[in-house]
């Protein structure tokens, strides 16, 4: 019940703050939301949470699996969970990063690039199969005996952290800036310019961009989608073109 009320207290905040930023947009007319774009979003957000209870299961006997072959476990304690959480947006870097460069990754990650609009509500515009591929992400992180629970909470937290960042209504942050991923950062992540393709792939630290040289900073106006040109409306045609362009030979992997 706990679980519940908690759950549904921070789905009331996130819908506050996305009214926020529908009027805020209205009223700078920055033309963030259209209605067909954000009914899509919402509808693949339900199709999404819909797939995470059916594939929780699995996920978990997967960390599970490896937390068994781990040598030692280490304890539940708050540096365990500190040390868990880096680790964690490590690994984040570099699953997002593969997505970009590895033509089967990108057919699951190509939808949350295909929205031209940046808006809070693209935020999770995720794939709904997402689920079979991210656990197998984290298996080393169980293997070196973090708690199962702590990894889950930290890729959770990850997400949820990144749905601030996919906005136009904040501007630069100043110092933390190439520290911590921003709303800006995040915007040149989805740009389609050519100075912007596959940047910034950090969950929560920039320090992963700025060590493997893929950081970059928001210096010109983003456009934002796919390179390949717009897709649908539709959501199940956004869940699985890049299925089908796959296996047709036809995926392209630039954003």
């Amino acid at each position: 019940m706990h679980t519940g009320h908690y759950r549904g207290g921070i789905l009331i905040f996130l819908a506050i703050l996305i009214i926020a930023e529908i009027i805020w947009s209205w009223k700078k007319d920055k033309k963030a939301y259209q209605l067909d774009e954000t009914i899509t979003n919402i509808l693949i957000l339900a199709g999404f949470h819909l797939s995470k209870l059916i594939f929780a299961g699995y996920q978990l006997w997967i960390l599970g699996f490896a937390t068994d072959l781990a040598p030692f476990h280490l304890p539940h304690t708050w540096y365990t969970f500190i040390l868990t959480f880096i680790v964690a947006d490590f690994i984040y870097y570099w699953f997002h990063r593969t997505s970009h460069h590895w033509a089967p990754l990108w057919a699951f990650h190509l939808i949350h690039h295909s929205s031209p609009l940046m808006n809070l509500t693209a935020a999770y515009r995720l794939n709904w199969f997402s689920a079979l591929i991210s656990p197998l992400f984290f298996v080393p992180a169980a293997l070196i005996g973090l708690p199962p629970d702590f990894i889950v909470l930290s890729y959770a937290l990850n997400l949820l952290y990144q749905f601030f960042l996919h906005t136009e209504a904040v501007g630069k942050l100043g110092p933390i800036e190439g520290v911590l991923d921003t709303p800006s950062a995040h915007r040149v992540h989805h740009g389609t310019n050519p100075l912007y393709i596959d940047k910034n792939f950090g969950g929560v630290f920039m320090i992963w961009d700025r060590l493997f040289h893929t950081y970059q900073p928001e210096t010109e106006k983003v456009r934002y989608g796919l390179t390949t040109g717009y897709i649908s409306k539709n959501p199940f045609v956004l869940v699985f073109y890049g299925f089908i362009a796959l296996f047709s030979h036809k995926l392209k992997l630039k954003p």
